[in-house]
């Protein structure tokens, strides 16, 4: 059977572009880094989706990842490609985007791939070029002062092209307007690598996937997943585990998380991680806070927190990195309540955040349920036997109400 294969190269970017997939009517199934799906598995797939953690790896690593994702694709049966990377194309002039495409074109012999990081579902959008977050150009954005990757350039093609050897160029709205046979002509008369191109809303993306129905692989946000439609059958296997706690674990110092955090204090206990404890003592600190949720109220789902305002945000605590620290708390927390069966459901914030955890919980693939917000969705996953609700959440989606509202979609 034939399926749509999509390498991303974050775990939370890996459940937004599935659940893209699922409401273009796929039936989709997110695989952890190595992890695996049986014959049966694949039989009731549309689509998979293999999450990376490459983002900010070294090229070397991402390039080698991306095509060892590349095949194990192809064993399952996928004819057509999808390389994901974040629609605010974070990656600096050293980064592996470029490198990561050109090494799937070339192990594809695709001559041409297009280049489309826009979800205007959460205000990310690219006009005459230019990628913009809500109205600001990217350049202007708080991306600017992201600590790995500092998008100091709003021009898509100028943000590629350090990054490849090829040609890049652009394909403005007016011809994205004209319609997917307008667009279909204007691709098959370009003799670049790659093309950049404009969508300002889903119209738009809808016109860019009819345009490139045929083309093997595809390459942008998970916003172009909108216009792939798949065969809508109705995924009935995906079903919720049994009612039981819930808590939410936020490792992103993101302005979006942060405000969520202080808008879930206002109905639901919260705590946040000493750093300094975290640093001399990670295990003993974890096994504090995961102490701590168990004993909150049962209707309640407490928050931790790596920081409740912009003033606790720190880098490095006592000359120690604090980033990695955090990670490893949180994961271990995630760990403990999971194995000791205070929850059933976790909301994991922040990339990096999601990460650990799913790799602490050992968890191999997720099954994708209906949408929290856009960019962030529910999904199960097998943990030791027993079926665990997560949602990984980029540290910039959902809206202020998210760490509470998120409960209501199980209704």
């Amino acid at each position: 059977m034939n399926v749509f294969g999509a390498i991303a190269d974050d775990f939370t970017g890996a459940t937004d572009l599935a659940l893209m997939l699922r409401q273009s009517g796929h039936r989709v199934a997110v695989v952890i880094e190595d992890g695996g799906l049986s014959d049966t598995d694949l039989s009731e797939l549309d689509a998979v989706v293999i999450a990376l953690k490459s983002r900010t790896a070294s090229r070397e690593e991402a390039v080698a990842a991306s095509l060892a994702a590349l095949e194990r694709l192809r064993s399952w049966g996928a004819v057509r490609f999808y390389v994901k990377y974040c629609s605010t194309f974070d990656s600096t002039d050293s980064g592996n985007i470029g490198p990561v495409l050109d090494a799937v074109t070339d192990a594809l012999g695709v001559s041409h791939c297009i280049v489309v990081p826009a979800l205007p579902a959460n205000g990310r959008t690219v006009y005459q070029g230019h990628l913009f977050v809500g109205s600001d150009l990217l350049e202007n954005s708080s991306m600017r002062h992201h600590p790995l990757t500092p998008m100091k350039h709003s021009r898509v093609a100028d943000l590629l092209r350090p990054q490849t050897p090829h040609t890049v160029d652009e394909i403005f709205r007016d011809i994205v307007r004209g319609g997917s046979a307008v667009l279909r002509d204007r691709l098959d008369r370009t003799d670049v690598r790659y093309s950049v191109i404009d969508a300002v809303d889903d119209d738009d993306l809808a016109v860019i996937g009819a345009a490139t129905v045929q083309d093997v692989l595809v390459s942008g946000g998970s916003g172009l997943a909108t216009g792939i439609a798949g065969p809508g059958v109705d995924d009935a296997s995906w079903v919720p585990p049994r009612n039981g706690r819930g808590a939410v674990l936020c490792g992103s110092v993101s302005t979006t998380s942060l405000a969520q955090i202080a808008d879930a204090a206002l109905s639901q206990p919260v705590r946040q991680i000493d750093l300094a404890a975290a640093i001399a003592d990670p295990e003993a600190t974890a096994e504090d806070l995961a102490t701590w949720v168990a004993a909150q109220a049962p209707d309640s789902f407490p928050v931790v927190c790596a920081a409740r305002q912009a003033d606790d945000v720190q880098t490095l605590v006592l000359g120690v990195e604090v980033a990695p620290i955090v990670e490893r708390v949180i994961a271990d927390v995630a760990r403990m309540l999971v194995q000791e069966g205070v929850v059933c459901a976790l909301v994991v914030a922040g990339g990096e955040s999601s990460g650990a955890v799913v790799r602490s919980l050992n968890v191999e693939a997720l099954r994708i349920g209906p949408q929290i917000a856009p960019g962030v969705c529910w999904s199960t996953a097998d943990v030791s036997g027993q079926s665990l609700l997560l949602a990984l959440k980029s540290g910039n989606f959902g809206a202020l109400d998210l760490f509470s509202a998120a409960w209501k979609e199980l209704g």
